[in-house]
């Protein structure tokens, strides 16, 4: 096997990695021989990138997926002398220990965060992976490989021999910001400066974030995604204009919500400081949110995380100057996130006793198993109901 080794190059990208013939996976153990293909790949870095094509739509998506098939490929021409082809059940088991702690770390693992992918120091990990990571990147291989063995690729899926785990109910959402907390952030964003041009613009496109997070309950990579083109008008039965968004989110699917009366009057207010016309006209390739300064690109995912974590802890803040009585609504704001305004906006939605199908719909959930994780009011009940008859009494 060090012989092997010796030929190889520096680890490296998918997308630049060349492995010699006996370890490209052209002739793997695993190869499905006697059959008819249904991709042209002969080796299985090709093959990883046909199956990855289909993820080229949904950026975080691909990212993640690449990430781990890059790792395992890696992992197995290099620690094993081996093609990903040619894995057997045995060496999955070895693979989730190594997950657990990547050694030698020098090789695996890298010294700093975020570097470029065609930098001599990036390495496959940023470091030792935690449970959950862990399953995560085992659920996406054993997709990679049932997909490998239908599409005529591989004869067999390791992983299918893997112990199948029933899956825990999930638990309650509870990262959301209460009523409380949410009139606390609206609080802080009123007190921000409007005094020059730039504060002015700075508070129209905070306030209309975070209305268009709660409203919508969209994701904030939906929001860098999509546009104001989004933005459509149409009459109901009664004859009367509703005015909705068209959202292309997780996986590519679309949805429509509805867009309120408030959040187009949000809307309005927002375009009008931008120098835009009232409403947007249909097709319009004008991102939701723009960077300051009224330049028409999408803004960053980062970037917006880094709107919403400052009016956070701004609030936290405010909080903690009351007094001790305030420390742990203060904390929970600075554990908050931008997925908490998502959370936010489905928790307000069940609790004012909306359809939950609707709900459902509006977050694009594919079941109301899901959605039912935000039913906060059985849970209170619940909770009255033993305060009221399971007593101490002592």
């Amino acid at each position: 096997m060090q012989n092997k080794l010796s030929v190889l190059p520096a680890i490296t990208t998918i997308d630049s990695v060349q492995f010699p013939i006996e370890l490209d996976g052209s002739n793997g153990h695993n190869r499905a021989i006697g059959n008819r293909p249904q991709i042209t790949a002969n080796t299985d870095a090709d093959a990883i990138k046909v199956w990855l094509a289909r993820y080229s739509d949904t950026k975080t998506t691909f990212d993640s997926y690449r990430k781990e098939a890059e790792r395992l490929l890696l992992w197995s021409v290099i620690e094993l002398g081996k093609p990903l082809s040619s894995l057997s059940h045995e060496d999955f088991l070895v693979y989730q220990r190594f997950l657990a702690g990547p050694q030698p770390s020098e090789r695996w693992v890298m010294t700093q965060r975020k570097v470029a992918r065609d930098n001599p120091q990036w390495r496959p990990f940023a470091g030792s992976l935690s449970p959950t990571s862990q399953r995560q990147a085992i659920v996406i291989l054993n997709g990679m490989f049932s997909w490998l063995v239908n599409a005529g690729y591989l004869a067999g899926n390791p992983l299918s021999l893997s112990r199948n785990r029933q899956r825990k109910a999930k638990p309650r959402v509870t990262r959301f910001l209460d009523e409380e907390l949410w009139n606390e952030v609206k609080l802080t964003i009123e007190s921000m400066p409007r005094e020059s041009n730039r504060e002015r613009e700075h508070y129209h496109r905070v306030r209309w974030l975070f209305s268009l997070l709660y409203i919508t309950g969209m994701r904030v990579s939906e929001v860098t995604q999509n546009t104001m083109g989004g933005f459509f008008s149409r009459k109901d039965k009664n004859s009367e204009s509703r005015w909705w968004l068209e959202i292309t989110g997780k996986g590519g699917k679309t949805r429509i919500v509805p867009a309120t009366n408030e959040l187009m009057l949000e809307l309005s207010r927002y375009r009008r400081e931008m120098g835009l016309t009232i409403n947007p006209v249909e097709d319009e390739t004008v991102p939701l949110l723009l960077p300051i300064g009224g330049k028409q690109r999408a803004m960053t995912r980062s970037a917006l995380h880094l709107i919403l974590k400052q009016i956070f802890n701004i609030t936290a803040k405010r909080l903690q100057e009351r007094g001790p009585d305030y420390i742990a609504q203060a904390a929970r704001l600075e554990a908050a996130s931008a997925h908490w305004m998502r959370h936010t906006a489905g928790s307000n939605m069940t609790s004012a006793d909306m359809d939950i199908r609707h709900v459902r719909d509006n977050l694009g959930h594919e079941s109301l198993v899901t959605t039912n994780n935000y039913l906060h009011s059985e849970d209170d009940k619940r909770h009255q109901d033993t305060e009221e008859h399971h007593r101490l009494n002592w």
